[in-house]
Protein backbone atom coordinates (compact mmCIF):
# COMPACT_ATOMS: atom_id res chain seq x y z
CA UNK A 1 0.00 0.00 0.00
CA UNK A 2 1.35 3.19 -1.16
CA UNK A 3 2.28 5.94 1.45
CA UNK A 4 3.47 9.27 2.19
CA UNK A 5 4.56 10.84 4.98
CA UNK A 6 5.79 14.20 5.46
CA UNK A 7 7.75 16.29 8.10
CA UNK A 8 9.45 19.75 8.76
CA UNK A 9 6.85 22.14 8.85
CA UNK A 10 6.57 25.20 11.59
CA UNK A 11 6.52 28.51 11.77
CA UNK A 12 8.85 30.73 10.06
CA UNK A 13 9.22 34.30 9.73
CA UNK A 14 9.08 36.31 6.38
CA UNK A 15 12.44 35.79 4.53
CA UNK A 16 13.23 32.65 6.35
CA UNK A 17 13.88 29.01 5.50
CA UNK A 18 12.67 25.52 6.08
CA UNK A 19 13.23 22.05 4.90
CA UNK A 20 10.42 19.78 4.26
CA UNK A 21 10.58 15.76 3.89
CA UNK A 22 8.63 13.28 2.42
CA UNK A 23 9.24 9.50 2.47
CA UNK A 24 7.60 7.32 0.19
CA UNK A 25 6.23 3.71 0.39
CA UNK A 26 4.86 1.01 -0.65
CA UNK A 27 6.02 1.34 -4.56
CA UNK A 28 9.57 1.37 -6.32
CA UNK A 29 10.22 4.70 -5.35
CA UNK A 30 13.24 5.45 -7.34
CA UNK A 31 11.49 4.53 -10.60
CA UNK A 32 8.59 7.02 -10.03
CA UNK A 33 7.94 10.86 -10.77
CA UNK A 34 7.12 12.54 -7.59
CA UNK A 35 5.38 15.62 -6.96
CA UNK A 36 4.71 18.37 -3.81
CA UNK A 37 1.54 20.06 -3.15
CA UNK A 38 0.30 22.47 -1.18
CA UNK A 39 -2.93 24.13 -0.11
CA UNK A 40 -3.27 27.25 1.52
CA UNK A 41 -5.85 27.99 4.47
CA UNK A 42 -9.51 28.30 2.51
CA UNK A 43 -8.04 26.90 -1.29
CA UNK A 44 -7.75 24.37 -3.05
CA UNK A 45 -4.74 21.87 -3.26
CA UNK A 46 -1.87 23.25 -5.81
CA UNK A 47 0.98 21.78 -7.37
CA UNK A 48 4.49 23.23 -6.22
CA UNK A 49 7.28 21.01 -7.48
CA UNK A 50 8.26 17.49 -10.07
CA UNK A 51 11.14 15.47 -9.42
CA UNK A 52 11.57 12.95 -12.20
CA UNK A 53 13.92 10.23 -11.98
CA UNK A 54 16.31 10.96 -13.57
CA UNK A 55 16.66 14.11 -11.80
CA UNK A 56 15.02 16.89 -13.89
CA UNK A 57 12.41 19.21 -11.67
CA UNK A 58 9.96 21.78 -12.59
CA UNK A 59 8.46 24.34 -10.42
CA UNK A 60 5.39 26.46 -10.34
CA UNK A 61 6.20 30.41 -11.35
CA UNK A 62 5.14 31.76 -7.69
CA UNK A 63 8.53 29.50 -6.23
CA UNK A 64 10.80 28.81 -8.69
CA UNK A 65 13.87 30.20 -7.64
CA UNK A 66 13.22 30.33 -3.96
CA UNK A 67 12.58 26.64 -3.58
CA UNK A 68 14.35 23.47 -4.08
CA UNK A 69 13.66 20.19 -4.60
CA UNK A 70 15.70 17.02 -4.28
CA UNK A 71 14.78 13.58 -4.14
CA UNK A 72 17.14 10.77 -2.59
CA UNK A 73 16.75 7.39 -3.54
CA UNK A 74 18.75 5.12 -1.45
CA UNK A 75 16.08 6.75 1.51
CA UNK A 76 13.02 6.85 -0.47
CA UNK A 77 12.39 10.51 0.40
CA UNK A 78 12.11 13.60 -1.38
CA UNK A 79 13.33 17.05 0.05
CA UNK A 80 11.56 20.92 -0.24
CA UNK A 81 13.74 23.39 0.75
CA UNK A 82 12.02 26.23 0.91
CA UNK A 83 14.14 29.96 0.94
CA UNK A 84 13.03 33.56 0.49
CA UNK A 85 9.63 32.80 2.29
CA UNK A 86 6.74 34.99 2.48
CA UNK A 87 2.86 34.92 4.02
CA UNK A 88 1.70 33.28 0.35
CA UNK A 89 3.59 30.43 1.33
CA UNK A 90 1.51 29.31 3.86
CA UNK A 91 -0.44 26.11 4.07
CA UNK A 92 -0.57 22.38 4.51
CA UNK A 93 2.28 20.82 1.85
CA UNK A 94 2.11 17.27 0.63
CA UNK A 95 4.38 14.97 -1.51
CA UNK A 96 2.40 12.22 -3.99
CA UNK A 97 3.88 10.00 -6.79
CA UNK A 98 2.11 10.56 -10.13
CA UNK A 99 -0.66 8.74 -10.44
CA UNK A 100 -1.44 7.89 -6.72
CA UNK A 101 -5.21 8.55 -5.07
CA UNK A 102 -3.32 8.34 -1.61
CA UNK A 103 -2.78 10.96 0.20
CA UNK A 104 -0.70 11.89 3.52
CA UNK A 105 -1.28 13.67 6.42
CA UNK A 106 1.02 16.66 5.30
CA UNK A 107 3.33 18.78 6.93
CA UNK A 108 1.58 22.82 7.81
CA UNK A 109 3.92 25.33 7.20
CA UNK A 110 3.33 28.96 8.53
CA UNK A 111 4.95 32.18 7.54
CA UNK A 112 4.18 35.37 10.01
CA UNK A 113 5.83 37.41 11.99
Amino acid sequence: QEQFVESGGGLVQPGGSLRLSCVGSGFPFSDEIMTWHRQPPGKAREWVATLWPGGALMYTDSVRGRFTAIRDNAKNTVYLQMDSLSPEDTGVYYCQKVGSTTWGQGTQVTVSW
